[in-house]
């Protein structure tokens, strides 16, 4: 049976959830991926959701327990091209260990002699790019509870010592209740107990911190960056350096922070954005401080962020 009707799916899906909780669709992707050889014949694929640079995601349903999820196919030739190998690697090593209401859940994985194959938690809205590119921009009080739910997943993913280092509309997703989930972990990385530093260039140029354009060694903080950057974007339609023209424009700006604030960017949300968007790494404002920062609190109820999630 070919699924062909995404709500229709979703449906059934919560409906199960809701009335079957036990089932053994939820003993089926709790047990630890080691424990399941998953292989193609154990779902029924749907339409396409999405094409990326080394493969595409479809939408599908696990036979045994009728658990709905997001396929995400990949070609091992583009990625062998690409030498990406290793980092898809770290990404399903990282990502399968995640459990927050706000990072996208990573059931399991397989591979065939042509292709590598992620089982992702279905993101029921999509893309928050598309959403983005939607709305051109959103109400403050809509981005103000995004950056909310990211400060939370980021606080648990900091103390996992795991650094995102690709934050970006297009790697976020939407839940079916439009939660915002963290997604991607491709250029992620977990750091040493005892240091943090890391000097690898990655990500994607207008999100760049300044120490990695200078291309000094990085640490959690340039998710904080980041974190400034998506904030604008959402309030403002495009990151705060980009130049259509000219990368170098680009770099130059990241350089030396120079942000040009529109004038309809409220007070709170352009003291957070500048917050975040500080030049040197440790004057950026901490992660736990985000929920009670007056932008978040006065459209948002403050919630303590928690370490450690359980599924």
């Amino acid at each position: 049976m070919i699924i062909t009707d995404l709500f229709f799916d979703i449906l059934t899906f919560y409906l199960f959830i809701f009335l079957k909780k036990k089932s053994v669709l939820l003993t089926v992707f709790r047990n630890p991926p080691e424990l399941k050889q998953w292989c193609l014949d154990d779902f029924e694929i749907g339409k396409a959701l999405g094409k990326g640079k080394f493969g595409h995601v479809f939408l599908a349903r696990e036979k045994r327990s009728g658990y709905i999820v997001a396929l995400k196919v990949l070609y091992k030739k583009e990625l062998a091209k690409n030498g990406v190998e290793k980092q898809l690697q770290r990404e399903v090593e990282i990502q399968s260990t995640l459990r927050h209401p706000n990072i996208l859940r990573l059931y399991g994985y397989f591979h065939d002699e042509t292709r590598a194959f992620l089982i992702l938690e279905l993101a029921a809205k999509g893309e928050l790019y598309k959403e983005l590119q939607r709305q051109t921009m959103f109400p403050e009080a809509v981005a103000s509870k995004y950056i909310s739910q990211m400060a939370n997943a980021l606080i648990y993913l900091h103390s996992k010592r795991i650094i995102h280092r690709d934050i970006k509309p297009e790697n976020l997703m939407l839940g079916i209740k439009g939660e915002l989930k963290m997604g991607d972990f491709g250029w992620s990385v977990k750091t040493g107990v005892t240091e943090s530093r890391r000097s690898t260039l990655c990500g994607t140029l207008d999100y760049l911190p300044p120490e990695m354009v200078e291309g000094r060694s990085h640490n959690e903080n340039v998710d904080l960056w980041s974190l400034g950057i998506l904030l604008y974007e959402m309030i403002c339609g495009k990151p705060p350096f980009e130049d259509e023209q000219s990368h170098d424009v680009t770099y130059r700006r990241i350089v030396k922070v120079d942000i040009q604030m529109p004038a309809f960017v409220s007070k709170d949300a352009a003291d957070l954005i500048k917050r975040l968007l500080q030049y040197k790494p440790s004057d950026r404002l901490p992660l736990r401080q985000i929920p009670n920062h007056p932008f978040i609190t006065k459209y948002a109820r403050p919630t303590k962020p928690k370490e450690q999630y359980h599924s």
